[in-house]
């Protein structure tokens, strides 16, 4: 007879400690997770946006995915955004992860997800920042943008062996910036340079990291990328349109990604066509589109579902082996027809 499958719950702080300890085979992981997409062995559907009119900075989204291969899960992230909540020292996100046996489609798991998201995130960014950059792990970086995501895209690129020879930070809310200044200055011994405006801070910056909580674009002027960056644009929302078609454009999903007005969307609006986006992340990976050194080369990542369940996979599988995941015995009590 066919039992229901075991329930685990996973904390937030198991999370952190799988990541920390398995930090390659979680970049793996993610690598892994956009070849199977790339391939077809997955289901990716559009994410689902909970929207308030009172207040249209906050939103909460549902990502449902389906990921083959070896993982064989499927599942759902619901993950909030109230950027209000930094006013109280609280986290912009907070998220859970539900996944579900692909054999009987019952869930087998509830792990706690905001560390999920931001490391599937930075993890990608750190990839695309290595495969995009004509020459990678050294130079100047630009962060624009001093919350959560920016600092865990530094750990990870810290962690992929990238040497800066400076930090520039950049943030409309100029007391978001201490706290980033002393997290760096307390983790690293890069020079850090904070700067008052936007055209300073992406001078002369050979990797550019966006990730602000902007609804609008703001960067206009192509000249502030003609010394040809690469940009992790992964707050989407950042660049106008006349600067994304002067760039060489990867995604990770051009179907996902060019929608829900992100800059790249725009720039299909008013240009009638995708042939300013040179591929995907995928398509760079192999090398089956050439990288342009002598232009800007911009990541905008969408956020695929199937990264949150490759990573979160990977840390299910750790803490049920290392006895930290939990388990709700009889969870299904009502499991059986009889």
């Amino acid at each position: 007879m066919v039992e229901a499958p075991p329930f685990h719950v996973v904390s937030g702080t198991t999370v952190k400690d799988v990541i920390d300890a398995h930090r390659d085979k979680v970049f793996s992981a993610v690598e892994a997770a956009y070849r199977l997409h790339a391939a077809g062995d997955s289901i990716n559907p559009d994410s689902y946006f909970l929207r308030y009119p009172a207040n249209p900075r906050n939103r909460i989204i549902a990502l449902p995915a389906h990921l083959g291969g070896a993982v064989q899960k499927s599942g759902i992230k619901w993950i909030s955004s109230f950027p209000e909540n930094t006013k109280a020292n609280l986290a912009r996100a907070s998220a859970v992860q539900i996944l579900n046996d692909a054999e009987t489609g019952y869930p087998i798991a509830c792990i706690e997800a905001s560390l999920i998201s931001a490391t599937r995130t930075a993890a990608s960014a750190a990839l695309a920042a290595e495969t995009l950059s004509p020459k990678p792990f050294q130079g100047t970086l630009s962060i624009i943008g001093t919350g959560v995501i920016s600092r865990t895209t530094v750990e990870w690129l810290k962690f992929r062996n990238w040497k800066f020879d400076k930090i520039c930070l950049y943030d409309v809310n100029p007391d978001a910036i201490d706290p980033f200044v002393t997290w760096m200055k307390e983790t690293y011994n890069d020079t850090v340079e904070v700067k008052n405006d936007l055209e300073s801070a992406l001078t002369d910056a050979s990797l550019i990291l966006f990730a602000t909580t902007a609804l609008e674009p703001y960067l206009r002027d192509t000249d502030d990328l003609a010394h040809a960056p690469t940009v992790l644009h992964l707050s989407l929302r950042d660049i106008c349109p006349n600067v994304i078609l002067v760039a060489q454009n990867f995604v990770d999903d051009v179907d996902h990604c060019l929608k829900a007005q992100t800059s790249v969307h725009l720039a299909e609006t008013e240009v009638g066509n995708r042939d300013f986006i040179a591929g995907t992340l995928v398509d760079a990976l192999n090398k089956t589109c050439s990288i342009d050194a002598d232009k800007p080369r911009i990541f905008s990542p969408f956020g695929l579902g199937v990264l949150d369940i490759a990573v979160a996979n990977l840390i299910l599988d750790e803490a049920i082996k290392n006895n930290s995941a939990l388990l709700a015995p009889d969870f299904f009590s009502n499991a059986t027809r009889w």
